[in-house]
């Protein structure tokens, strides 16, 4: 596969912002504002919030002044959320503070007074207990989990390795690390259950990034991330995907990839 080094993890969530923008349901978040309290200022949580992108997505679609709370536990991703995030919303103000904490340790306590709880490309990291712990926090809100991976992709045109480095890198997905067992793509499925064990219904979307000559940079770090991933979990398909990564990229550079990549987005209310 390709020696490329990747991206640092700010650069990859500024590169993927704009695909992010462009998948997340908007019919969602229609159903969000009928359940926000009129009338006054919102308070709204963010989890794992990194760069602040969905803050930046989302204010300007929902009824002003807000109260975002942003939570990480890298600080240098909350100076720059903090630092990039709007300032208002329908002409009134939105206002932010950041809590640099662990979301493994999430408790009901840490959300009293949320109107709204936010989180995007977070469920896929967590293991099953820790995502029954967040939703048990989140239980008592209104919840938004936007872009959570779903493990399906397609890449045109297609190729014969396409489905055996998809399953190595859903198995990396799914890998133990620090004896944690991540969630991977069974994720989504799993805040689904959680919540109805809660009582609370679920309404899901579908947000998938539709990648193609103008994402052709994403594309192409998307892939080498992918492959890598897949080649880390699977050591024997390093050798045999090296002509396999260097015709994707070429055909990425050339503006002839198009990848689909699923993503599902929750409601929880």
């Amino acid at each position: 596969m390709s020696t490329d080094v990747l991206l640092p993890f700010a650069a990859w969530l500024g590169l993927r912002e704009a695909a992010d923008a462009a998948a997340r349901d908007t019919a969602l978040v229609d159903a969000v504002r009928e359940r926000l309290p009129a009338g006054e200022p919102l308070a709204i949580h963010d989890l794992g919030t990194g760069t602040g992108s969905l803050l930046r997505w989302l204010a300007p679609r929902l009824p002003g002044p807000q109260h975002w709370v942003l939570y990480d536990r890298d600080p240098e991703l909350l100076a720059r959320a903090a630092a990039g995030a709007v300032t208002s919303a329908d002409g009134l103000p939105v206002t932010v503070v950041t809590r640099c904490t662990d979301l493994t340790r999430l408790t009901p306590a840490d959300l009293a007074g949320a109107d709204l709880v936010t989180a995007s490309a977070l469920l896929d990291m967590l293991t099953a207990e820790e995502v029954d712990r967040v939703v048990a926090a989140c239980a008592g809100h209104p919840t938004l989990f936007m872009i959570s991976v779903t493990g399906r992709v397609r890449l045109t045109p297609a190729d014969p390795l396409d489905a055996e480095v998809a399953a190595a890198f859903n198995d990396h997905q799914r890998r133990t690390v620090d004896g944690r067992r991540l969630l991977g793509p069974d994720a989504v499925d799993a805040a689904a259950a959680a919540f109805a064990a809660h009582g609370v219904p679920v309404r899901a979307g579908r947000s998938p990034w539709r990648l193609g000559p103008e994402q052709a940079e994403l594309a192409a770090e998307w892939f080498r991330g992918w492959l890598g991933a897949a080649c880390e979990q699977r050591p024997d398909l390093a050798d045999r995907t090296a002509g396999y990564a260097r015709r994707r990229l070429a055909e990425a550079a050339a503006g002839r990839l198009r990848v689909l990549v699923d993503h599902r987005d929750l409601l929880a209310g």
